[in-house]
């Protein structure tokens, strides 16, 4: 992986007290969080298990300020999610927050160089400092020499690597994987789940990986799982 130079901004503590997240249908009120409360160090790689309608992803879209919780306190890095206004979350997620998801969510007609720029665009990033990240950030993930590919022309391995360098675009202090390895094979999701471990051991960054998969979790040190809207033993 290139040298530290990329990331000036290390991980944050993460705390949740009380945590709860209520949804209305049109036939009942689902519970997703029930009364969580959780703490994370700044730096540590964590690891979310469970099956799918746990809670793992509700809980990720809070932590990054896409959805707001029904009850209890979020506090990222010093920042109480719950008193930020709408610009302020907008800035929370594009600077603090690095989201890798199960499908890449890279625009297909950008090239992968490109993909990277475009955060760094809205942040208002000078174009040399955006080229020396671009390039550095797809040289750490092994893509130096496929920069200028279009999603199409990459292996789904090679696109995950392209959505981590995007999460990293922004040197966030949080990164926050929903089932990043869903889509991949054996080879690559342990290789994907090494990245994410590493950007916390060699980089400080916090991170919170969440998968159904027990092979994708086996590098964590640390592995909390999930059910019915709850951490269980």
């Amino acid at each position: 992986m290139a040298g530290n130079g990329f990331f000036t901004n290390r991980g944050v503590d993460v705390k949740v007290a009380a945590l709860a997240k209520s949804y209305r249908t049109s036939a009942e009120e689902v519970r997703a969080l029930k009364g969580i409360d959780w703490q994370i160090a700044a730096g540590e790689a964590i690891a979310l298990m469970g099956p799918s309608g746990c809670g793992k992803t509700t809980l990720l879209n809070i932590l990054g300020g896409v959805d707001h919780a029904s009850a209890g306190e979020i506090v990222v890095g010093g920042d109480k999610l719950a008193t930020l206004g709408e610009r302020e979350l907008e800035r929370y997620r594009l600077l603090k927050i690095g989201f890798v998801f199960q499908f890449f969510n890279l625009i297909p007609t950008l090239t992968a160089f490109e993909n990277l720029e475009l955060p760094m665009l809205i942040a208002g990033t000078a174009a040399d400092e955006r080229a020396r990240r671009c390039e550095g950030l797809l040289g750490m993930v092994g893509l130096a020499e496929k920069m200028h590919k279009r999603p199409e022309e990459l292996s789904g391995g090679e696109q995950q690597r392209v959505a981590v360098a995007l999460a990293l675009a922004n040197d966030p202090a949080l990164i926050l994987a929903d089932e990043p390895t869903g889509n991949l094979d054996t080879e690559n999701t342990a290789s994907i789940s090494a990245l994410f471990v590493s950007l916390a051991e060699r980089y400080g960054k916090t991170v919170i990986m969440a998968s159904h998969d027990p092979k994708a979790v086996e590098q964590f040190k640390k592995v909390y799982h999930m059910r019915d809207g709850r951490f269980v033993a």
